[in-house]
């Protein structure tokens, strides 16, 4: 596969690598079809730049330092890296969850994200219980003063909301796509119920089919150790993946017709909309 044409994919900002494992080795892997090479220079700098048959590199691509990430694009985007207020509070934990290659398009990692009706099935007995298996009905909507997807009112009763607790409750959440291939949860905080969690999941699209994530977490957290936490976003992500990576297509349709969505599917149905009005085909179905 060959670089993308798709202005509307080129031109947005992909996290490609954790910040605290780039070092002066060479990093080889692809965005939007384009193999790419990362390393820090001897100022410790990111080095970033396309490489092409014959070994032959390209001029040195824009890169960016935010959220523990190396972010870096094949376009010229019209704007910075979008703002996640949260990272900035000092008390908070910031947790990188590892980054998790499957064999599915990112717009598909994305919807599964926002999809609360797969949790009592997927994430029996942690994110969802099959007595409680009905979406409430909740609010999805483009916020184009900030040309983003928002879903908001959202709840679901989970057994485990957080690595913390033993016990269910409904809780509240609202979902935020301020790219389309990153997305974000916002949950009451089970230590600081006057705050919220946040967890964003940064996709790099590798190909079409094929996609990198990683979850990131930033947690009013001072009592959990950092491997339960990280395991329990783990076992979370990894039973996502098995799903992804046998759903058909593995693309993104996004004509009307190609998937019946249902009341639950309100978000996924503004992201698409959301999508085709970019005019970003990368990932999607073709008609």
């Amino acid at each position: 596969m060959t670089k993308t044409s798709d202005k509307a994919a080129l031109d947005q900002w992909y996290a490609v690598e954790t910040s605290a494992d780039l070092g002066s080795d060479i990093i080889r892997t692809r965005l939007l079809g384009q193999d790419i090479e990362l390393f820090r220079d001897a100022r410790g700098l990111p080095n970033i730049v396309e490489t092409h048959d014959a070994g032959q590199r390209g001029p040195a691509l824009p890169f960016r330092e935010r959220y523990g990430c190396v972010w870096t694009t094949l376009g010229k985007p019209e704007r910075e890296i979008f703002d996640i207020p949260e990272a900035s509070e000092p008390d908070r934990r910031f947790v990188p969850c590892g980054w998790v290659k499957m064999r599915a398009s990112g717009l598909r990692v994305v919807e599964n994200f926002l999809d609360m009706a797969h949790f009592p099935f997927v994430h029996k007995d942690i994110l969802g219980s099959e007595d409680h298996a009905e979406v409430p009905q909740y609010s999805s909507e483009l916020r184009r003063d900030v040309d983003e997807v928002w879903a908001s009112n959202c709840s679901f009763f989970q057994p485990r909301i957080a690595a913390t607790e033993t016990e269910g409750a409904f809780v509240h959440l609202t979902y935020r796509v301020p790219t389309p291939f990153v997305v974000m949860l916002y949950r009451v905080c089970p230590t600081a119920p006057d705050r919220l969690d946040a967890i964003a999941l940064f996709i790099q699209p590798m190909e079409e089919d094929l996609s990198r994530a990683q979850p990131v977490m930033y947690l009013v957290d001072a009592i959990s150790d950092h491997t339960s936490l990280l395991k329990f976003e783990q076992v979370i992500f990894l039973q996502d993946r098995i799903i992804l990576e046998n759903q058909r297509p593995l693309l993104l349709p996004l004509e009307p017709r190609s998937e019946t969505p249902t009341r639950a599917d309100s978000s996924s149905i503004v992201y698409r909309r959301w999508i085709k009005e970019k005019g970003l085909r990368f990932g999607t179905v073709a008609k």
